[in-house]
């Protein structure tokens, strides 16, 4: 199926090997096979995940870098040489809404910046959690609150901390019978950790895998943080031009390197998506193409993957970055997607209409290019 729209590379993981574990060269090689006996070839690692003790610096960190360093060798002993992880504490990526109505019939995936904050006062009810939110997002967060159901209650609590994470080797699993208590034995495990604290952490791993990802060939590319903001009280450290910069330049290695996710990115309105783009193709290794329009309340939703940004991303790193990976991401439930359970921003029509997208913006761009120029 995946052949017939139009997919040459695949974007995968060991997801039946919990995280901090060894993937096993005979592991690595298995997926690799069952890839190629299908005409097609394991482009991404997405994601070799990085172990919270690690992000934290727990008692364990050092046996999780050792174990992250031979998944790493496996990986490069069979040729796959992409490998995109994220550096997030505790929080993968955060929606409120899974299933957003679009005037035409499809959904998307939606943040609704005052129910996010319901969730982090009135559900976790972390300490302090007002003092995070401008005057705007809790005078709509406390009429929420007048009318909010216990439906609501649990929908904000699937939608956020088990339904997003649950199929991205995340902390808190689809099957877990006490979420938000246990989502907040993890947020405790960050307390005393603060921005510079997690980005020594960040350069204290990526410094003790550079020599492994030097010997195999290997590019190390970061998610940015989704959203690109501060929340839950816990540090956000690739959120934005600066923070790019500081990691690049902190391990300065073509090895350590970006996802240039441009939906991420967009989720803050504090970036120029396409600036960024121009400015870090160099050291992008791995490109998510999708967008979102942030609104004036804060919320944002995901956007058409013909967005003119999204165009000019695709066009920087056509021409820039020729060959680098890239995968449509996040797309609407469309044509029966919403009956088929599949994961949250990943149907199967919705992803099918997004490569359809990208791909003519790839061959409408490729025109340009002086060569093609008749």
């Amino acid at each position: 199926m995946l052949r017939q729209i139009g997919v040459e590379g695949i974007v995968t993981a060991l997801h039946h090997i919990p995280n901090g574990e060894v993937w096993t060269l005979d592991e690595v090689l298995k997926m690799k096979n069952y890839i190629e006996d299908h005409g097609l070839r394991w482009s991404v690692v997405e994601s070799l995940p990085v172990s919270e003790a690690i992000k934290y610096a727990g008692p364990e960190r050092e046996r999780l870098i050792e174990n992250y360093k031979e998944s790493l060798a496996n990986l490069g002993r069979a040729g796959v040489r992409t490998v995109c992880y994220n550096f997030m504490p505790v929080l993968d990526w955060a929606r409120t809404d899974l299933e957003y109505p679009n005037p035409d019939g499809t959904s998307n995936l939606y943040f609704n910046r005052a129910e996010f904050a319901y969730f982090d006062c009135h559900i976790l009810g972390r300490e302090g959690a007002r003092a995070d939110y401008d005057a705007a997002t809790l005078e709509r967060m406390d009429r929420m609150a007048e009318t909010m159901t216990d439906e609501g209650r649990k929908r904000l609590v699937d939608n956020i901390i088990v339904k997003t994470q649950g199929f991205v080797n995340g902390n808190i699993s689809a099957d877990e019978l006490r979420p938000v208590e246990k989502f907040r034995e993890l947020l405790a495990l960050y307390e005393g950790v603060d921005r510079d604290a997690l980005r020594a952490n960040m350069k204290y791993f990526l410094e003790a895998i550079m020599p492994v990802c030097r010997r195999w060939d290997i590019n190390m590319c970061v998610h940015p943080d989704d959203p690109p903001l501060q929340i839950l009280g816990l540090p956000r450290i690739v959120t934005c031009d600066e923070d790019i910069e500081w990691f690049l330049n902190a391990v300065p290695d073509s090895h350590n390197g970006l996802t240039f996710c441009a939906g991420s990115l967009s989720a803050g309105a504090h970036n120029d998506v396409p600036a960024l783009a121009r400015k870090y193709a160099g050291r992008t290794h791995f490109v998510h193409a999708r967008i979102c329009n942030v609104l004036p309340d804060g919320d944002f939703r995901e956007a058409s993957h013909l967005d003119e940004r999204l165009i000019d991303v695709v066009r920087t790193f056509e021409r820039e970055r020729p060959g680098v990976p890239m995968r449509v991401d996040h797309a609407p439930l469309m044509l029966g997607d919403e009956r088929m359970g599949y994961n949250a921003g990943y149907s199967f029509h919705g992803r099918m209409l997004a490569l359809g997208m990208v791909g003519g913006i790839m061959a409408a761009v490729n025109t340009e290019k002086p060569e093609n120029q008749k």
